[in-house]
């Protein structure tokens, strides 16, 4: 059964917090809050709650593209190629938001990463996720919960996805109603500030070019 943590969305408190990064520790596989839509998550370097992860999503661990989830632009060398200043700038620009930014990754990607060109990097705008993130010190792996557009209104209400994840999930942080529009999935992989729109979602790059 699923410990629910009721944490505030603008004022997180650090007790709980800290229950949700000790669980993360341990090999927990969360639901948590975004600035989206409420999204699961684990700690990337456990692979045992990655592959844990990749079954609830009805895949294996190597077919699977869960984004990275970190609270500041710190972490895009631990697991990106360098990038150039135009690019930079528009991830300064547009970060924190609501955007999965694909990036061109590098070798120091955990194992089940390694087989990936490029890899899928958020910041989210939420103080939940991003106290979570900052306490864990390392980002964690994350995929939306969302899985088609008849089921997303079920997704944003937090008793509703407690009854369905219940027993599939250690920790489901209730932050109050979530989000209905997925994040933007962009790619930056050609540099110089060249981008594709791979998903349309809540974020509109074009206000930050």
């Amino acid at each position: 059964m699923a410990k629910v943590l009721k944490i505030h969305p603008e004022n997180p408190h650090n007790r709980a917090i800290e229950q949700v990064v000790d669980a993360l520790k341990k090999g927990a596989v969360i639901i948590y809050p975004t600035d989206t839509v409420y999204g699961l998550g684990c700690d990337i370097f456990n692979a045992e709650a990655m592959e844990k992860l990749a079954r609830l999503k009805g895949l294996k661990l190597e077919q699977s593209q869960f984004s990275i989830v970190c609270n500041d632009l710190s972490h895009l060398s631990t697991f990106t190629r360098p990038i150039d200043n135009t690019t930079f700038r528009l991830l300064k620009r547009a970060l924190p938001g609501p955007f999965t930014f694909l990036m061109n990754a590098n070798n120091s990607l955990p194992s089940y990463y390694k087989k990936r060109e490029t890899v899928g990097i958020r910041v989210p705008d939420h103080k939940v996720s991003h106290a979570i993130v900052e306490a864990l010190g390392s980002p964690i792996a994350s995929t939306s919960l969302v899985a088609d557009e008849e089921d997303k209104e079920y997704y944003s209400d937090p008793e509703l996805i407690r009854r369905k994840y219940d027993n599939l999930v250690d920790i489901i942080i209730d932050s109050g109603t979530g989000g209905l529009e997925a994040s933007s999935v962009v790619d930056l992989s050609q540099g110089d500030g060249n981008y594709e729109i791979i998903r349309e979602g809540k974020g509109k790059i074009e206000n930050f070019i």
